[in-house]
């Protein structure tokens, strides 16, 4: 399956579910309702989505569609106002920082021989020829991929860039709760 056909089913199965819910919200506390968005919707929308990295723009924009029309019947948000401040209010990321978070989650995960081996094996740690101020910085090498367009989206390339630019301080949590909580708070200040 390629990933377009992935993304097209997904949002499919995702408008299918929000119709159906969309439909019964009128008789559902906000509590319901976010559970049973989250249940449904969030689960898929989370689900492999590290495979979604560095997918065209206008494939993701499908996804955060579906967030926002997730966000709006949770809100009870009107079609024509703006939900960027709703899905702020709410705490979610968006899609594609979703994304990233996955990615980044699993490379700490390598790092700290908390992920299946295969993963393990495509991450290395940044050794420099020689004593630079940057061996202490705990970076991951890059590799050079050949296929901008595959290869750039892969683990092996995405997880180390990724971890490259977040800030130290967060590179080295001392666990997954507090990197997960420290990477989430980075990521929605950063827009």
């Amino acid at each position: 399956m390629r990933v377009n056909q992935h993304v097209s089913a997904l949002v499919k199965s995702c408008n299918a579910e929000l119709r159906s819910i969309g439909q019964a919200r009128k008789f559902l506390t906000t509590a319901a309702a976010e559970k049973a968005l989250h249940a449904f919707l969030s689960s898929r929308l989370d689900n492999g989505n590290a495979l979604l990295y560095g997918l065209p723009d206008f494939q993701i924009q499908r996804l955060q569609r579906i967030q926002n029309t997730v966000a709006r019947i949770l809100t009870r948000t009107k079609k024509h106002e703006h939900i960027s401040p709703v899905i702020k209010s709410l705490h979610w990321l968006s899609i594609s920082k979703r994304i990233e978070l996955k990615i980044l989650t699993l490379t700490y995960k390598c790092i700290h021989d908390q992920a299946p081996t295969y993963l393990k094996d495509l991450i290395k740690e940044y050794e420099p020829s020689r004593t630079l101020r940057s061996a202490s910085r705990h970076l991951l090498e890059v590799p050079i991929t050949r296929l901008k367009s595959y290869g750039d989206r892969t683990f092996a390339k995405a997880a180390p860039s990724l971890w490259n630019e977040l800030p130290l301080r967060i590179r080295e949590s001392d666990s997954l709760d507090v990197f997960k909580s420290m990477l989430k708070t980075h990521m929605f200040n950063e827009g």
